[in-house]
């Protein structure tokens, strides 16, 4: 099969001299994803996601994918015109949703583009040390935590940050996106987008301590620990406040997996709150200790957080299947995942149609095998279990496509096959 993304990355017959040349092309991108946007197909993709994260069974389960790391395959540098910094990345995220478009999954597409305020932090470094990280120094190899709290004493030198809204240079940089794409594509002014998921206090204390001196912590000094999640959490809140502050908070359910209802029905926009907004969370740095430790040093934090807000979703690849009943007592729980390593059977037993399942499937067990019949035969016996209940079917953490060009899509329509098959 022929690769379906690649003329998006063939720049030989684009003809850009100037900025002035960057401008218009990025414009001619813009124009086409407003037309993806307007699409008769998008609305029935947005309330899907809408009906299944309002638990009303929607016509199928949603099915999306995040290339996440192998995004530099779908486009690579090579793909790219743009030299200006700004309109390369309007640029990529341009072609990243006309890719999408491609591979044919349930991506909603807005027509306006966002634009996030800026806050400004002290100390530079966030909290007090430098983190650091020891890598082989070539792209995509490994790295491993290099701890920047030695010693008890080192502990001394964290700090709690400090955030503050900074208007005048959110001003500028919204600017620059209108002055771009006047005429062409709204722009939007917001406090956060995406995959906002600053509860994940966890992986801010193994950058700082490591993951292997941070689970000994928890045995044999766990005071440290839960003086590094203090630490850590009174950062996550005084961002919060600083989120609030500024008083221009909009609601972010208008993506994938988080697409929702409003939160609070009949909420005017001078009156929107973080409790009209979604935040994930996850513990994928504690995978492998005890529900109770689970609970003592991370979810009791996590949910001083999570209360802030109008709705939850927990879980990323860590294993839950053991900690389910701690996550589902999360009062404003929304989504429960159930990664490629938690029980499926024993989760929905569990979840039942209280909240809405992430049904994420492997990486590697997708784009590693030459044929597709595996996946096909692991797909539709998912799809099967969860028939009846509110799910939806997720693919993310890609690195690469193993030379599979077109698995992405073939992914896809094998899910989409499933899901409505069982719908």
């Amino acid at each position: 099969m022929k690769n379906r993304y690649q003329k998006y990355f063939q720049v030989d017959g684009i003809k850009i001299n100037n900025r002035a040349d960057e401008i218009k092309y990025v414009r001619e991108l813009a124009a086409e994803v407003v037309n993806i946007a307007r699409e008769p197909r998008m609305a029935a993709i947005k309330q899907r996601w809408r009906d299944v994260n309002g638990l009303r069974r929607p016509d199928h389960s949603p099915v999306w994918c995040n290339p996440v790391g192998l995004w530099k395959e779908l486009i690579p540098d090579s793909g790219l015109c743009c030299r200006d910094h700004l309109l390369r990345d309007m640029e990529l995220t341009f072609k990243k949703l006309m890719i999408k478009r491609e591979i044919d999954d349930d991506t909603p597409v807005n027509d306006y583009f966002k634009s996030t305020m800026i806050f400004d932090v002290t100390p530079d470094n966030i909290w007090g040390v430098d983190i650091v990280r020891e890598s082989l120094e070539a792209e995509g190899s490994a790295w491993q935590y290099k701890s920047a709290l030695q010693t008890a004493d080192d502990f001394d030198r964290l700090c709690v940050p400090e955030y503050h809204y900074n208007q005048q240079k959110t001003a500028a940089a919204t600017a620059q996106f209108e002055e771009v794409l006047s005429g062409v594509m709204q722009v939007r002014l917001v406090p956060f987008g995406g995959y906002f998921s600053i509860a994940t206090i966890c992986s801010a204390a193994a950058n700082l301590r490591g993951m292997e001196q941070m689970m000994m912590d928890m045995m044999l000094e766990p005071e440290l620990v839960h003086r590094l999640m203090n630490v850590i959490y009174k950062g996550a809140m005084r961002f919060l406040d600083a989120v609030e502050t500024a008083g221009k908070i909009v609601p972010n359910n208008d993506e994938a997996m988080f697409q929702s209802d409003p939160l609070r029905p009949g909420i005017t926009e001078n009156d929107y709150s973080l409790k009209d907004c979604w935040i994930a969370g996850n513990s994928q740095e504690l995978d492998q200790v005890s529900p109770a430790m689970f609970e003592e040093f991370l979810l009791d934090y996590q949910k001083k957080i999570f209360a802030r807000f109008g709705a939850v979703s927990y879980g990323c690849c860590e294993n839950l299947t053991n900690k389910m009943d701690p996550v589902l007592a999360i009062p404003n729980l929304k989504i429960m995942v159930c990664s490629a390593w938690t029980n499926l059977d024993k989760l929905i037993a569990k979840v039942g149609t209280k909240h809405c399942i992430m049904w994420r499937h492997k990486a590697s067990d997708v784009v590693c095998p030459h044929d597709t019949a595996a996946l096909k035969q692991y797909v539709n016996e998912g799809a099967r279990k969860l028939q009846g209940y509110y799910y939806q079917t997720i693919l993310r953490e890609l690195q690469t496509q193993m030379g599979h060009d077109n698995r992405l899509y073939e992914w896809t329509q094998i899910s989409k096959e499933a899901v409505t098959k069982y719908a």
